[in-house]
């Protein structure tokens, strides 16, 4: 299949595993897709509690947790329970709605 843009990719998913690095994670809030993070390395177990925090994905799954159970439950949470997509829509909209490059040039101006 090769490669395919998360902006295309994500908006078409119920959920989306991912590792829950920054791009990764801005990527699946933009669609607004609820999340399963499996953190892996530096910054990951960090933006993957956001994602919790947020209520846009049930607790993350360190790399070291991840098995085939785990995964399906934690797949299970965040399809059946309304909320995460409720969630993730909200916030997408909230993104969607920033300029942030006019803030920054704001901020430096």
């Amino acid at each position: 299949m090769g490669e395919v843009p998360h902006s295309w990719l994500f908006p078409r998913m119920a959920a989306v595993v991912h590792h829950a690095g920054a791009g990764t994670t801005a990527a699946g809030l933009r669609a607004g897709v609820p999340a399963v993070a499996v953190p892996v390395l530096a910054d990951q177990p960090f933006w993957a509690r956001r994602l919790h925090d947020l209520g846009v994905a049930p607790r993350p799954i360190p790399m070291p947790a991840l098995t085939a159970d785990a995964l399906a439950a934690a797949l299970r949470q965040v399809t059946a329970n309304p909320h995460f997509a409720a969630r993730a829509q909200a916030l997408s909209a909230r993104i969607a709605e920033e300029d942030g490059a006019a803030s920054l040039l704001e901020w430096i101006g």
